[in-house]
């Protein structure tokens, strides 16, 4: 939750006047994760103090694996357009090394759009892997590559500050144009 890429988009995001809820999860266990953020999305859903048509949900790493799971469970319950989107930063969609058995089974099923921010160089989501997996993926979905960024999206080189503005100006475009698409 304080991984310095998720307080500066969210810090954007609400400077750019989208409303923001942050939270995390003690375990790093995905079905502790996936568990928690479903509850989260289901109080956002019938909570009387906020009034929400709908929701993006993102997530960094584990994070983004978790929000993709909790969008195919909610999916399965239901067909409502609640969940509008999803950002991944940093998607793991393999681990190190292993790249015969990928992260995928949640993300074929997901129909909202769907955005991804990786590193070119993130030794846990191979370029051509995540290429690969997103052609197969019938949601309308986008990459943006991060060039010669890991998997924390650091690059040799460049500042975080500079890698951020990068990410933040990238997923509020993509809001947008979600956002109006949901509006046409």
């Amino acid at each position: 939750m304080n991984f310095p890429h998720l307080v500066s988009l969210a810090a954007y995001l609400a400077s750019h006047g989208v409303l923001c809820l942050r939270f995390t999860c003690k375990g790093l266990n995905i079905a502790y994760r996936t568990k928690a953020f479903k509850a989260v999305v289901e109080y956002l859903k019938l909570s009387d103090d906020y009034k929400l048509s709908g929701v993006f949900l993102a997530g960094r790493s584990m994070g983004s694996r978790a929000a993709a799971s909790v969008i195919r469970q909610l999916s399965q319950d239901d067909d409502d357009d609640f969940i509008q989107g999803l950002v991944c930063l940093s998607y793991p969609l393999h681990r190190p090394k292993l790249q015969s058995k990928l992260r995928d089974e949640d993300l074929l099923f997901i129909r909202c759009p769907v955005l991804f921010v990786s590193g070119s160089a993130d030794e846990m989501c191979e370029k051509q892997l995540l290429e690969g997996v997103a052609s197969k993926m019938k949601a309308p979905k986008k990459i943006h590559w991060i060039d010669k960024a890991n998997h924390g999206l650091a690059v040799k080189g460049r500042t975080t500050d500079d890698v951020m503005e990068e990410i933040n100006t990238q997923v509020f475009s993509w809001f947008r144009e979600n956002i109006e698409l949901e509006h046409k």
